[in-house]
């Protein structure tokens, strides 16, 4: 009697589904897909951070898996652990002193810039100082106290950078272009720090002499735009106990 072939459909099915090769070729392109893309971008760090930190805050997740309090989410504005207010706080203030630009006809005197540092307020020298001197005019000091007012809140620190024209001086107060910026953007410090209240670990000066002109010394208008005083508010920002001074 010939004996019955023996059936292999067990042999046959003892491996994973038929699905589940699919699927596992579906991940890996998605994979390959996302790594591309992550090749053809450029990855800010500090800004990803601050996104996924402030999705874990809506979402009510922290590390770990732990739910934050709501109170944790009130106290931190629904913003993420490391969200940073400094962009925020350049764009407003730009916002509140271009205003103030248009409202009191300041556009030939006072420009806005924002730049990688971060918001640059260039004042030309004939609304602040004399032609070589360093003592602030009235109309200066109008500025200068808009200014202070839109940054006294903020935690940003501030750098004020002076600068002169091509043409040289030498007296007993000011023996050279070096002495004279450096003056000037440390009167506008001490203005800061007297009348504004803020914090002088804020604060930083800087003079520039004649070396780092916008236009070419070669005419009286050039000069007058290079005679120029900065006040540049940094992305970079103090601890939220110092913004003022005690």
């Amino acid at each position: 009697m010939p004996r019955r072939r023996r059936n292999n459909d067990d042999d046959n099915n003892s491996g994973s589904p038929a699905w589940m090769t699919i699927f596992g070729d579906l991940m890996t392109l998605l994979l390959v897909f996302f790594v591309l893309l992550y090749s053809f971008s450029v990855m800010d760090l500090q800004k990803f951070q601050g996104f996924m930190s402030a999705l874990q805050n809506q979402l009510g997740v922290m590390e770990g898996g732990k739910t934050i309090s709501e109170s944790q989410v009130m106290n931190q504005g629904m913003q993420g652990q490391n969200f940073n207010s400094s962009r925020v706080n350049l764009n407003q203030i730009k916002q509140d002193m271009q205003n103030y630009i248009n409202n009191n006809n300041l556009e030939d005197n006072v420009h806005l810039e924002m730049s990688e540092r971060g918001l640059v307020i260039r004042m030309t020298g004939e609304i602040l100082y004399d032609v070589g001197e360093a003592v602030i005019k009235p109309t200066g000091r109008e500025v200068l106290n808009e200014i202070g007012t839109n940054i006294v809140g903020v935690r940003n620190n501030v750098k004020v950078e002076g600068h002169t024209d091509s043409l040289p001086i030498n007296n007993s107060q000011y023996p050279s272009n070096w002495e004279l910026s450096t003056a000037r953007a440390v009167r506008v410090i001490k203005f800061f720090v007297d009348n504004i209240d803020i914090n002088p670990s804020r604060l930083s000066a800087a003079g520039y002499s004649k070396y780092r002109p916008i236009k070419e010394n070669v005419s009286p208008k050039n000069r007058a735009v290079n005679r120029r005083v900065e006040v540049v508010i940094l992305n970079t920002m103090i601890k939220e106990d110092e913004v003022r001074s005690e």
